[in-house]
């Protein structure tokens, strides 16, 4: 995910798979694929004065929300305030996982009928929804309150392709899920949109770090793989409109996962 995979990986993505198959990364990668994951996600811009308010009906839909995970309705959410603000976007946002639409559905409809719905600070706010689909992710089981989410919105190039992930498999999966082991990271996900609001080319790369070292630690880890397996990562940038591509930084106050 730096530029200066642009430079080499026209060269290299000819043979970037045969590579992976060679020093057996393709086969570590591999494994069965899981059931989909689906998440909705509620974004807020919230006026600065009304941000306490804010808060104080988020507690309300945090507490719908554990009791969610204990009937075993959601799988996980959290609660998070975004860090790098820019004009006219989300300042908060909230998220809730579910293993179908089903369940996912059912608890998005309690929430809209809760008095907190009308509030204020939700009147006066902008808002976004997102309603993702995943099939790579992993998160330890437990409730963080230290935790800071990154995500990066990407498209896929024109004309690329990557049948099935695999070269996401080879590449960005095998980095998180070892960033999970060592304890640097809560949880991630690879979401795509399963309702389209958005590019249908686009995904979005979301970690939940722990605690703020955990940025550092991502990074360094990114960097030491582009450095040790170049070819991979060269055929990952073949299939990224880097020009599409947008960060968020925000710092959780609270998440849960079953």
């Amino acid at each position: 995910m730096r530029n200066r995979i642009i430079g080499f990986r026209v060269l290299l993505c000819a043979f970037a798979l045969a590579l992976l198959c060679a020093n057996g990364l393709w086969a570590q990668s591999q494994s069965a694929e899981k059931p989909p994951l689906y998440t909705y996600v509620s974004e807020w811009s919230v006026p600065r004065a009304m941000w306490a308010d804010y808060l104080k009906n988020d507690s309300a839909d945090i507490d719908a929300m554990k009791k969610a995970v204990a009937d075993g309705t959601l799988i996980s959410f959290g609660s998070y305030a975004v860090l790098n603000h820019q004009p006219d976007q989300p300042t908060h946002g909230t998220w809730f996982s579910a293993s179908s639409m089903a369940n996912l559905l059912k608890f998005l409809e309690g929430l809209r009928t809760a008095p907190a719905a009308t509030a204020p600070p939700l009147a006066a706010a902008k808002h976004w929804d997102y309603i993702l689909e995943s099939r790579n992710y992993n998160s330890h089981s437990g409730t963080f309150t230290n935790g800071y989410l990154r995500v990066g919105n990407w498209r896929a190039k024109a004309g690329s392709s990557d049948p099935d992930g695999k070269i996401m498999k080879a590449t960005i999966v095998p980095l998180l899920e070892k960033l999970l082991a060592d304890g640097a990271l809560h949880g991630y996900q690879i979401d795509e949109e399963s309702v389209h609001s958005a590019d249908p080319g686009a995904y979005f790369i979301a970690i939940i770090t722990n605690g703020p070292e955990g940025i550092d630690k991502f990074t360094a880890a990114l960097n030491e793989s582009e450095k040790n397996n170049p070819a991979g990562w060269a055929g990952y940038g073949s299939t990224v409109d880097f020009a599409g591509h947008r960060d968020t930084l925000a710092r959780i106050s609270n998440m849960t996962h079953k």
